[in-house]
């Protein structure tokens, strides 16, 4: 087979994937040209890559999923090769089919195999034939509600309901009775049809204790296939993964050779040639594992396989796409010590992981030996309403578990991202979580301790410290400004008693009231029932070192007009409002009035104005972020205004609709 080295490759992708595949190419020493979008246009990745071009618009449709235009810049550019990333264009047959028919070479599996994995119910039947073991249930072309009815009491409670085309959680749908069965089924198959336009479902035997567990894969296009070892992902919101590990902690030496085995037979059943993943689902009470599906792309936890093993997956995929053999072989592929991902996402984990949009204004992680950081953020980088909210990934490696999860922890406490809500502080209450700890976690840890990892651990201490550092930062400033009666010291009043106050809400409005005196070089503070003696230490750009009851800390803040972000390794990231001295007019929301929660597009206008309403209708359906919602009514009444139109994208706080009463 003729190999064909490539000159340039252009990477249909964006974000930190983007920036992946452009170190790679640059250690190959071949030409990387990014993509962009218009609100990409100062990205990290495009910064980064050899050549960039806009691909103009903002939305995925416009840019990133523009089949035509990436082709042909692509041409203009004589790419020899596109590189899909994950997500967005990664698993399209028909892209992959328009690539070849204009000869440029798609970074992935060739097209037969994306199209025999892209439907669940038609990669279930091909790998069963293949001796892999599948979830017993229902796959049939037969979709009526009758026959799905029958099926489902068939296959017993609780099942699981899926589109066979979907992906991330949408059009799923768990059901534990037969009352629940109807209403279930109806809300799949309309979820199904508006996110894939296709409404076909398959109904599963529901494994309540189980782990996900997934095999990398790869295959060149010589015969040869291997699997790259495991990856425990089993901590996961809305059917997304959080943090991933390899080794499982679940598997033994001889699960892990028979689940190996099966991902290899898997593959080789669609001739496999490049990166992909077979996903098992593990019933811990039985040891049974079962086929759950395969994703033909480079998998986002792809670096936490490269730590244990030392291999370049994105290297490995260019190179069995220019024809070359594996360069590995199944006997070469050895686990060395332990690796472990955690996902940064821009997100409000006590809100349900509402994602948020906003500007990143200080990003750092600290310098660790075994810690690998990939992303497109830095200071000053947009979070917008139109892409993934992930910021970053975190990996790190160490000879065990237990010490690549110490490495993790104290990562995660030393990292300053500030300026937006992260998940920051619940990835490091996930990490000490005792369960977690000791691997004994299944895929609804996170639902079940949802509670135990949302909350501040000493809530009154944090947010009084970082009310100090918030007061005297602003203090300094004012300090640094004084032209007039230097000579009168800082804070004097007419009344020598009468201390100064600063007044701040939490994000989770709780008022802060902040009493304080400077007196001898030194600051007393009053807060609630505490109190504190304080010395500045130093203050360098926006990092504030503070002496409190004798023990230094640090604090790195953002001030954003009157919201502070602060940072410090015991507290974590903090938000505090400073609140006025004056009394605060509040704009009064019109009853019936319904407003955007946050920056989003309209997917879909489900009502019509003048059209009757009862409390729980559906209104709208929104987007922010990848993740889809329904508005739906409070009340009763008659739909008087509708403010938006479909596709329009509005701002947090945005009035799309109104209702009247009748």
């Amino acid at each position: 087979m003729k190999t064909t080295l490539f000159k340039s490759i252009l990477i249909a992708n964006r974000g930190e994937i983007a920036s992946r595949i452009i170190r790679t190419c640059k250690k190959m020493g071949v030409r990387s040209i990014a993509i962009y979008s218009e609100v990409d246009r100062e990205a990290l990745f495009v910064k980064q890559a050899d050549t960039a071009i806009c691909l103009g618009g903002n939305s995925p449709s416009e840019s990133y999923l523009n089949q035509d235009k990436i082709i042909e810049i692509a041409k203009n550019q004589k790419a020899n090769a596109i590189h899909p990333g994950y997500g967005f264009l990664s698993e399209n047959a028909s892209f992959a089919e328009k690539c070849r028919k204009e000869n440029i070479v798609f970074i992935g599996p060739h097209q037969e195999a994306i199209q025999a994995m892209a439907f669940k119910s038609n990669a279930k039947a091909l790998i069963q034939k293949s001796g892999v073991p599948v979830i017993p249930g229902y796959a049939g072309s037969d979709q009526t509600l009758k026959t799905l009815t029958k099926e489902a009491l068939r296959v017993g409670f609780p099942l699981i309901i899926k589109a066979v085309a979907g992906g991330g959680g949408k059009g799923m749908r768990i059901v534990h009775n037969k009352q629940e069965l109807s209403a279930a089924i109806e809300a799949a198959k309309s979820e199904s049809l508006h996110a894939f336009s296709n409404d076909e479902l398959l109904i599963e035997k529901y494994i309540p204790s189980g782990k996900h567990i997934e095999f990398q894969i790869f295959g060149d296009q010589h015969g040869n296939a291997i699997h790259i070892l495991e990856r425990e992902c089993s901590l996961q919101r809305r059917y997304q993964k959080v943090i991933e590990e390899s080794p499982s902690p679940a598997l033994t030496k001889s699960l892990r050779e028979k689940m190996g085995a099966a991902a290899v037979n898997a593959a080789k059943a669609i001739q496999y040639d490049n990166a992909g993943t077979v996903e098992f689902i593990l019933d811990t009470s039985t040891q049974e594992f079962f086929f759950l599906e395969v994703n033909t792309r480079l998998q986002v936890e792809h670096p936490v396989t490269e730590e244990i093993t030392g291999l370049d997956l994105v290297q490995l995929q260019i190179e069995v796409a220019q024809g070359m053999p594996l360069s590995v072989n199944q006997n070469d592929i050895v686990s060395d010590g332990y690796a472990l991902e955690c996902r940064l996402y821009a997100e409000d984990p006590a809100a349900n992981y509402q994602p948020v949009t906003g500007t990143i204004h200080q990003f750092s992680v600290p310098k660790v030996e075994g810690l690998r950081l990939e992303t497109a953020i830095e200071s000053g980088s947009q979070i917008s309403v139109f892409y993934d909210p992930m910021i970053a990934k975190i990996i790190v490696k160490d000879k065990t578990r237990q010490s690549a999860i110490q490495k993790m922890i104290y990562a995660l406490s030393q990292m300053v991202c500030l300026g937006i809500k992260t998940n920051q502080g619940f990835l490091k209450n996930l990490l000490e979580h005792t369960d977690f700890l000791e691997g004994g976690y299944d895929t609804h840890f996170l639902d079940t301790h949802h509670k135990d990892l949302i909350i501040n651990k000493n809530p009154k201490c944090s947010n009084a410290l970082a009310s100090i550092a918030c007061t005297l930062f602003d203090w300094n400033e004012r300090e640094s400004k004084r032209t007039l009666l230097k000579h009168i010291p800082s804070g004097w009043r007419n009344s020598f008693y009468e201390p100064l106050k600063e007044a701040y809400k939490t994000a989770q409005d709780q008022q802060i009231t902040c009493q304080y005196r400077f007196q001898n070089g030194a600051f007393s503070f009053w807060i609630e029932d505490q109190s504190f003696e304080v010395k500045m230490v130093s203050i360098t750009g926006s990092k504030i070192h503070l002496e409190i009851n004798g023990m230094l800390s640090s604090f790195e803040i953002v001030k954003n007009k009157t919201a502070y972000f602060i940072h410090n390794e015991s507290t974590g990231a903090i938000e505090l409002h400073q609140q006025s001295r004056f009394p605060e007019i509040k704009k009064e929301k019109k009853p019936g009035s319904y407003e955007a929660s946050m920056p989003s597009q309209i997917i879909k206008i489900l009502v019509q104005k003048g059209d009757e309403i009862n409390e729980n209708d559906p209104l709208l359906v929104v987007s922010s972020m990848k993740m889809e919602s329904t508005i739906v009514a409070n009340q009763q009444g008659v739909v008087k205004n509708i403010t938006v139109s479909e596709g329009q994208n509005v701002e947090a706080g945005f009035l799309l609709l109104q209702i009247k009463e009748k």
